[in-house]
């Protein structure tokens, strides 16, 4: 028969292989993770230097080429076609469009970044939080947006309370009560 002590040091071995095992497995999620938010930075400033030059409006001088911004080198231009100049059309840098994504939050981010419907929201909440304790329940918010007091409209803003809650934006403080979390700026 085996010693009890033997026996405790089997177990305490398996564990500690597992443990060991199980730290390598969270290395390579860890770096292959800062891998992908890296790859994701970089789009999105690709993302955001193309809105920029696509916002700048470009028109044609009497000699019939295109003036450049003045920081850019004309020597390193490319020839391109023309760019269709509706400022309407273009998206400014950085703002998001209508059904857009609801990012995380992180430091770097402001409100800028939401549909202009999650803006609204975060800015109601943070004039509440000016004139009190910023708590608002679903129906508050929908009648502070101007929207209809129906079911239909008062889920719209619970799914995208539930939204912003997940993602950081905002805190659900009880229950269908919501409040702008402490992390992001009251006026971003």
């Amino acid at each position: 028969m085996a010693s009890v002590v033997g026996l405790l040091e089997e177990r305490e071995l398996a564990a500690r292989e597992r443990v060991e095992g199980l730290r390598e497995d969270a290395d390579r999620v860890l770096a292959a993770l800062a891998e992908a938010e890296r790859d994701w930075q970089e789009w999105l400033i690709a993302r955001q230097r193309v809105s920029e030059v696509l916002s700048v409006p470009r028109t044609p001088q009497a000699g019939g080429t295109d003036p450049l911004p003045a920081d850019e080198p004309s020597a390193s231009a490319p020839e391109t076609e023309p760019v269709a100049d509706t400022p309407a059309s273009v998206p400014t840098p950085g703002a998001a469009r209508a059904g857009s994504i609801v990012p995380v939050w992180r430091p770097a981010l402001t409100a800028d970044v939401l549909a202009v419907d999650y803006q609204r929201i975060l800015a109601l909440l943070a004039e509440r939080r000016l004139g009190g304790d910023g708590v608002m329940t679903c129906q508050e918010i929908a009648a502070g947006l101007g929207l209809a007091s129906i079911p239909a409209c008062v889920e719209g803003v619970r799914s995208k309370m539930k939204r912003l809650a997940d993602r950081g934006w905002a805190a659900e403080s009880a229950p269908g009560r919501f409040t702008l979390a402490d992390r992001p700026a009251a006026g971003s």
